[in-house]
């Protein structure tokens, strides 16, 4: 008998999407408005003692493995393979004291580290 190796493939799969608060999604805007780009980019590295970091980067020219997500005029691009461990996440944008910053509401992230920098997920 032989063995076949399957291979994961994010395309494969059918994504609940991200979704961008009325906050996130005026502060995108304003964003690309300001810095002359189309939107931003919501993906992942490898970091921190959870195991992810998020990471968001301006757009100026969309990757070709990138799905967009556009709420009220707003733009957010996301690579394919962050997709299995961001999926359903709402990006919002909060004051918190006199900083400002995005807030991931992620429900596939099982646990976070003590300083809230970083994530993990579990297998499905």
């Amino acid at each position: 008998m032989e063995l076949q190796s399957e291979t994961f493939n994010p395309a494969d799969f059918a994504w609940r999407g991200i979704s961008l608060t009325p906050a996130a999604a005026a502060h995108v805007c304003d964003l690309a408005v300001k810095q002359g780009v189309q939107g931003i980019r919501l993906g992942i590295k490898t970091s921190g003692c959870a195991g992810f970091a998020y990471v968001l980067d301006t757009v100026t020219e969309p990757k070709a493995d990138d799905l967009l997500f556009e709420v009220d005029g707003a733009k957010l691009w996301v690579p394919l393979q962050a997709m299995p461990f961001i999926d359903g996440t709402e990006v919002d944008y909060v004051r918190e004291g006199l900083n400002q910053i995005f807030k991931f509401h992620n429900p596939k992230a099982q646990h976070e580290c003590g300083c809230g920098e970083s994530f993990g997920v579990q297998a499905e």
